[in-house]
């Protein structure tokens, strides 16, 4: 294979690098005014790089000595990748606009971070994947504090970069002692020197690594910076960090799991076992008690990577299956919330994130009280709902793979969880009119959270379909 064919196995990195370069220099020449024009690129460049993947990019093998691939399993990811990240640009502007200022680097940084998350689902190599989440990182960190006025914002970048840094430093650490037991970074290799006997220094070096990724998917005990991030940081990117960057993480931890520790899975396994009833506990625990509609989703994400570790314990095709549909469900239900969030405004037309205001929405603003109460249900995964069939999943895939008392306790605190869920449900519906919310007028906005909806509404008929691309993204990682 010659360095075009390389080349063109990594076409959506090239068209969004190249293109963020270029908006970049835009936003230079034009300024803030041309923020609108420069998201409608990025936007386009989006699809562009999703379309390439039909080509070599999407399913041609390795390139560059095996530190990257292009197969199946890194296509269905980066589909929802570039899907989320689409919906963050083109929803931005008019929030930017009305309660900061427009930025045209805005969608300049999501398309640097979404080039590190191809990256990420892509690389066959640990080098490759540190090279990767960095650049994610590093356009997040910028972005968590995008919102000068706000001094939420400025916390949120903080505490995101410090603790963001620090898991860095322990996956770097992780990474130079599988380095140093193995004598590789290549994820085959690795699993070649695990094949011959673990270690004390390869069972180290894979906790490190395992503890840094989980810092980016906010598995406990790694979550400690999500609800103030989630709750300071502009609602746009919050609703990016809970979309593009959870799913390339989560698809990098399966990947690693997979290729490059799976002859030592007994071992991990116990871990990630561990984070996934703590998540889902302490998910549920957590936003018991919550006033704020962002923080509460920020702890409705630590349950719902709980569930999603849940597919992940398996170590099997179908728990990586279950773990891709898991994903893509709860991507759509997490943007149908957050585009429902971007439409609470008070009658001045600023943010309302206050549980309390929500008090008789649905006597005010019937559409979206319904909306809203879809993608409540559809988080608390109670059926018909689309929601419910990612949960029955995992833990399906569990008790096929003999992990029995981890979907018991899954599900008893499943049923804990659906309390709060209930309750915004309960002060939409029950409570008397706090006539706060505002009627907005963004069609794209509105546009959006309907498609959200009725996917999760009467998406059931999708089931096999999504169902055959997630088994056929399985079998690409675990023939």
């Amino acid at each position: 294979m010659n360095m075009w064919q390389q080349l063109a196995l990594t076409a959506p990195e090239l068209i969004l690098s190249t293109g963020a370069i270029v908006l970049m220099l835009m936003a230079a020449w034009l300024g803030d005014g041309a923020t609108r024009l420069i998201s409608l690129h990025a936007v386009a460049l989006l699809g562009a790089a999703a379309a390439s993947l039909s080509g070599p990019a999407g399913y041609g093998g390795t390139a560059f000595f095996g530190l990257y691939v292009a197969d199946g399993y890194g296509v269905f990811a980066k589909w929802l990748i570039y899907a989320a990240a689409g919906v963050c640009v083109a929803v931005a502007p008019r929030w930017f606009a009305e309660n900061d200022k427009l930025r045209a680097e805005y969608p300049v940084l999501i398309l640097l971070a979404v080039t590190g998350m191809g990256m990420m689902v892509s690389a066959t190599d640990l080098l490759t994947l540190y090279v990767g989440l960095e650049l994610q990182s590093l356009a997040a960190y910028v972005l968590a504090s995008f919102s000068q006025r706000d001094s939420r914002a400025a916390e949120a970048g903080l505490k995101y970069f410090v603790l963001g840094a620090l898991a860095s430093g322990i996956l770097l650490y992780g990474i130079s002692l599988l380095y140093g037991f193995s004598g590789t970074t290549h994820y085959a290799g690795i699993a070649h020197a695990l094949s011959s006997g673990t270690s004390i220094g390869m069972t180290f070096g894979m906790v490190f690594v395992l503890a840094g990724l989980a810092f980016k998917i906010a598995a406990v005990p790694f979550h400690m910076w999500t609800p103030d991030v989630y709750e300071g940081a502009p609602t746009p990117v919050t609703m990016f960090f809970a979309t593009a960057p959870k799913v390339a993480a989560v698809v990098l931890l399966v990947r690693v799991s997979i290729m490059a520790l799976g002859p030592a899975t007994h071992q991990w396994q116990q871990i990630v076992t561990f984070s996934a009833l703590a998540s889902i506990i302490l998910g549920a625990a957590g936003a018991i008690g919550q006033t704020n509609i962002k923080r509460l989703l920020a702890y409705s994400s630590i349950n719902n990577i709980g569930f999603v570790l849940v597919g992940l314990a398996a170590g099997t095709a179908e728990g990586v299956s279950a773990t891709l549909f898991y994903l893509a469900v709860y991507v759509a239900t997490v943007l149908g919330s957050f585009l429902a969030v971007l439409q609470l405004r008070d009658a001045d037309g600023k943010p309302v994130e206050s549980i309390a205001a929500l008090a008789g929405l649905s006597q005010t603003r019937k559409g979206l009280a319904a909306a809203l109460a879809v993608f409540m249900f559809s988080l608390a995964g109670i059926p018909p709902l689309l929601g419910f069939w990612p949960k029955l999943l995992v833990f399906w895939a569990a008790v096929n793979a003999g992990l029995f008392p981890l979907v018991v306790i899954g599900f008893i605190a499943s049923v804990i969880g659906a309390f709060y869920y209930l309750r915004v449900i309960k002060v939409m519906y029950f409570d008397s009119p706090a006539n706060i919310i505002g009627v907005s007028r963004n069609s794209i906005e509105k546009t959006l959270m309907a498609a959200s909806a009725i996917f999760l509404a009467i998406g059931y008929p999708l089931i096999g379909s999504l169902s055959a691309l997630t088994i056929t993204a399985a079998k690409a990682l675990l023939p």
